[in-house]
């Protein structure tokens, strides 16, 4: 008997002296097949090394059981934790997924959907790079009406479902946090302000400010890719000022951590003459010294949600729709803002 990987059912049939479509009925569990003649076929199926061509069978049926998902960064916690997310809630509904990665750059992120559309996924998850200004190339899987679902950083230029945290209120209690500790100048270093996770970080920021009645002073905000070199570059230039924040509120962990390295470089002490809150509860957030009060968002409940929506629409022939879901965040107090 041979072993191999190209074992079709014909060759089951000739094993067994029956016919090819009396194969078939029995590995697909049909009932006009009795359970003796489904044993011996599922056994010589075995023994042979037979593999069923999955992809054949879902190119009758134009559904392939398998989405895409586009990410900026997976070194990033909060997109590998989506990911897992993702691919547990997938896996148990029969769907396999295949995973893409911008690296937070339009044109890569464009090759990203004509990888996917060429894979003929049934649907797509997907978070913006943050260089992305122009979603034409979303359009590939709009137009033809193959769902499509953005989740953290979206698109509001199309009509798909999204899921997000709830960044407003990130942005208002991380700033609320610092006034409560007697912080009297708390500068915001955000992310590029054509995204709206960005945009609602600084919008709640204000809003802490405004209910306060703080000063809103320009010079204490900056845009910045929120990259380790750009947050060192927005530490100093707020840090050397002569009239200097006493806290900084910034919009990612990683730029949040290059803040508390260049404080500790010009000796400044945190949280005494410096208080920092960032956002996202990065692993490392707990285990830099002093460790960081951050806004905890849970990338693992997103990417769950995001693919339950979007398994959602395909099941239901629902083609895309709009749908918003927001989900919680919640303040994490460590040692850099516990004066």
């Amino acid at each position: 008997m041979k072993k191999e990987s190209h074992t079709t059912i014909h060759d089951i049939a000739r094993a067994l002296n029956i016919s090819g479509s009396t194969v078939s009925r029995a590995l697909n569990d049909n009932s006009r097949i009795s359970d003796k003649t489904k044993k011996a076929v599922r056994d010589m199926a075995r023994q042979l090394g037979y593999q069923p061509n999955a992809l054949a069978s879902n190119l009758r049926t134009s559904c392939t059981n398998t989405i895409g998902v586009i990410i900026p960064r997976i070194s990033r916690y909060f997109f590998s934790s989506a990911i897992t997310g993702i691919e547990e809630l997938a896996r148990t509904r029969g769907y396999n997924v295949i995973i893409c990665q911008s690296n937070d750059q339009e044109a890569r992120e464009a090759d990203c959907v004509q990888t996917l559309f060429a894979s003929r996924v049934d649907g797509v998850i997907s978070s913006i790079a943050i260089n992305t200004e122009n979603f034409e190339h979303y359009k590939t899987f709009t137009d033809r009406n193959i769902p499509l679902v953005f989740f953290d950083r979206v698109c509001d230029e199309l009509e798909t479902s999204q899921v997000v945290v709830d960044d407003f209120k990130g942005g208002f209690i991380a700033a609320e946090h610092l006034i409560s500790k007697g912080c009297k100048r708390i500068a915001h270093i955000g992310g590029p302000q054509h995204l709206n996770i960005y945009i609602n970080r600084l919008q709640g920021y204000l809003k802490a400010l405004r209910k306060h009645n703080f000063e809103i002073e320009e010079e204490l905000i900056i845009e910045s890719l929120l990259t380790r070199e750009d947050g060192k570059a927005c530490a100093k230039k707020l840090l050397d000022s002569p009239r200097r924040p006493d806290a900084i509120f910034a919009a990612n962990d990683i730029s949040a951590l290059s803040i508390i390295l260049y404080a500790k470089e010009i000796g400044l002490r945190i949280p005494e003459d410096l208080a920092v809150v960032g956002f996202s509860n990065e692993p490392f957030s707990e285990y830099v010294s002093p460790s960081l009060t951050t806004i905890e968002q849970s990338g693992f409940d997103v990417g769950t949600k995001a693919t339950e929506l979007l398994l959602d629409i395909i099941t239901n022939k629902s083609g895309n729709h709009q749908e918003t879901i927001v989900l919680p965040v919640k303040l994490i107090e460590r040692e850099s803002s516990n004066r």
